[in-house]
């Protein structure tokens, strides 16, 4: 049985950076499937903002052009882009600003949403104009993309600031990865059987790998990319919000702040990396000219147009979780541009059997494995051992118990952010990071990025099309173990 929609309250949901890649890409699209569900009421309003000279008319075409190329249906579009308009502003100039803020006031009783899809040197000028202009009031609300800072104390500014219009209840800081349908699943995969929680711990499970790999360089990103890197741009966020979903204590309720105090705890208890111990616990690498998706491709100084670089394209990690639960049981952390194949998994491999009761002839006695497929295709599976049928003796095989999203429902699962949207405009935070959250993951990763300034070491050439540098395999297979590269299966 497919769970029907749940409406929402009328709402104004203007976007800054309203013709960039993210909005017109992602944003408008999960708002345009959201419309066709029948979620979007008919007074709602939605805005992109943005210093192109573009008129309503301009900005429907760009938006029907590019949902058209989506898949989507004309009449639908053409009925769901009636209730889009377009404003040119700049943040940094008055003009236009009182006119705006008029429109957003013809409609008083609406929830307001501002996201800001812009560079984060523009959120405190985008909020400080908002807060001049009272459009903090009521039942406003601010979405940030991330990055939020390249580091804690970039992130403290940002906040302070963010924080003088919106109050932390106003202000929802986005990461998409918490929208998939996976990283839910594992809530209830976890919270909702009695089978995996009492398994949940360091006396049955043997290690954990979190994957986010792109097949992709930096392309367009490149400017913005080489002053972030693959730390700055996916691990402090993205990844360490999956870590935190797989490692935390089972929260009291979902009420929204019992879901982040047990994520806090998380980042606040993972152990130190620094310079006494970066060297061994990370790699980074940047990837050289090969071939991507059966084509060449260039390396990435060349996307930069020459000259030199240190930035990572590619970083793994082994983290470590310093309390009772996970205390010995090593997190590998990887992820990366230009790699083989597009695929973001969380792999719990639970612990081999103490003793094996079969000879050798029967085969591997391979140790279970619970991967959770985020992207492409989310999906779960558990890898079993069992006999392989027939005669002639006892032969081991390892499968997978295997449930695929699309094929269990019969639907095709909505986008992270079409859920995260609504999420916002009903108030809801679950799903977002509070403040505290990405203080934690900046204490945590600031002493790795000063570790590897302080080493003066480039990083590691790795050819596009591979999975990174041969010590990114070196990490943990001197544990004795190896990356989950099964996705095929």
């Amino acid at each position: 049985m497919i769970a029907s929609p749940q409406p929402v309250e009328p709402f104004d949901l203007v976007i800054f950076g309203g013709t960039g890649d993210l909005a017109v890409r992602k944003l408008l699209p999960a708002l345009y499937h959201r419309f066709i569900d029948g979620q979007i009421p008919e007074a709602s309003r939605i805005i992109g903002i943005a210093r192109e000279g573009l008129d309503d008319d301009g900005y429907r075409a760009m938006l029907r052009k590019a949902l058209l190329e989506g898949g989507g249906d004309a009449a639908r579009i053409d009925a769901f882009l009636r209730q889009v308009a377009y404003r040119s502003l700049d943040a940094r100039k008055d003009e236009g600003w009182d006119e705006f803020a008029k429109l957003i006031g013809e409609q008083p009783d609406h929830v307001r949403v501002f996201y800001l899809s812009t560079s984060p040197e523009l959120f405190v000028d985008i909020c400080d104009r908002l807060g001049g202009h009272g459009l903090n009031q009521g039942k406003a609300r601010v979405v940030l993309e991330k990055p939020i800072g390249r580091d804690l104390a970039s992130a403290n500014r940002i906040n302070d600031a963010v924080g003088r219009v919106f109050d932390e209840s106003q202000t929802f800081r986005i990461d998409h990865y918490l929208g998939k349908e996976t990283v839910q699943n594992l809530l209830a995969l976890r919270f909702g059987n009695a089978l995996f929680e009492p398994l949940w711990n360091a006396e049955h499970i043997d290690h954990v790998q979190i994957t986010v790999a792109e097949t992709l360089g930096v392309g367009q990103r490149a400017g913005y990319y080489d002053h972030a890197g693959a730390l700055r741009d996916m691990v402090q966020n993205h990844i360490l919000q999956l870590l935190c979903m797989v490692a935390m204590e089972p929260p009291s309720s979902l009420q929204p702040d019992a879901v982040r105090d047990e994520k806090l705890k998380v980042l606040r208890s993972l152990k130190p990396i620094d310079e006494s111990n970066a060297a061994q616990m990370t790699v980074r690498g940047q990837y050289r000219a090969g071939a991507a998706e059966g084509q060449s491709v260039p390396g990435y100084l060349e996307e930069l147009a020459g000259g030199k670089s240190n930035t990572e394209t590619f970083v793994a990690l082994k983290a470590e979780i310093a309390n009772w639960r996970w205390a010995g049981v090593p997190f590998y952390l990887r992820t990366g541009k230009r790699l083989p194949e597009r695929v973001s998994e969380i792999a719990v491999v639970f612990k081999a059997v103490p003793h094996s009761i079969f000879d050798a002839s029967a085969g591997v006695l391979a140790q279970n494995r619970l991967v959770l497929r985020l992207q492409p295709d989310e999906d779960i599976k558990l890898w079993l051992t069992i006999k392989h049928p027939g005669p002639g003796g006892l032969r081991l095989r390892h499968v997978p118990l295997d449930m695929s999203f699309a094929e269990a429902f019969g639907v095709q699962q909505p986008d992270a952010y079409e859920r995260l949207l609504l999420d916002v405009v009903r108030g809801n935070p679950t799903l977002f990071m509070r403040r505290d959250e990405v203080e934690a993951a900046w204490r945590w990763a600031d002493p790795i990025l000063d570790a590897w300034a302080a080493s003066g070491e480039q990083p590691r050439p790795y050819t596009a099309g591979t999975w990174g540098p041969s010590a990114a395999v070196a990490l943990i297979e001197r544990d004795g173990r190896t990356w989950n590269e099964e996705s095929g299966d």
